[in-house]
């Protein structure tokens, strides 16, 4: 059955290659079908991986290959919640460590300029938190990181 939301991110040609890495860093991720075009569009040929239904953490996506005419930017990124520094650090390590790139606090780009936001909670759960003392301290603390470092975290809300 077809899903009523998809997210669809463009890909120059990697969309294949793309959600099967997502796939296998991801839990509750896969590819689940690759559709070749049925003829020539302008940026491919007939046969040509034209789209590549997959999954990331359940939620439905298609990648369309559409050629350099859009890039990804950071309108758009997924926002990846962590449970602890270890899945933070293995998220973060296979993004950045597959020819992605870091930026600010908790935010890093794969190789394909697909944006990722890989935020333990318990970070959002301090700068969202009734007390503005804690929020401000875990919000400056963030500000300062590129990786999100929990122990400077909780250091950041116990004072």
């Amino acid at each position: 059955m077809i899903p009523k939301n998809t997210l669809c991110l463009w890909y120059d040609t990697d969309a294949l290659q793309a959600a099967t890495f997502y796939a296998s860093i991801f839990p509750d991720s896969e590819v689940k079908a690759v559709h070749h075009a049925p003829a020539d569009f302008p940026s491919g040929k007939e046969g040509d991986v034209l789209t590549v239904e997959f999954t990331v953490l359940g939620i439905p996506c298609v990648g369309l290959n559409g050629g350099k005419a859009f890039k990804q930017t950071e309108a758009f990124s997924f926002q990846i919640a962590t449970d602890d520094q270890e899945e933070t650090d293995r998220l973060w390590n296979a993004i950045v460590g597959n020819g992605g790139q870091e930026s600010a606090c908790g935010w890093c780009k794969d190789k394909w300029g697909l944006n990722w936001q890989i935020t333990p909670r318990v970070l959002t759960e301090a700068f969202t938190n009734p007390d503005k003392g804690i929020a401000k301290r875990a919000f400056e603390a963030m500000m300062e990181m590129r990786k999100i470092d929990i122990a400077k975290i909780e250091a950041a809300i116990r004072g």
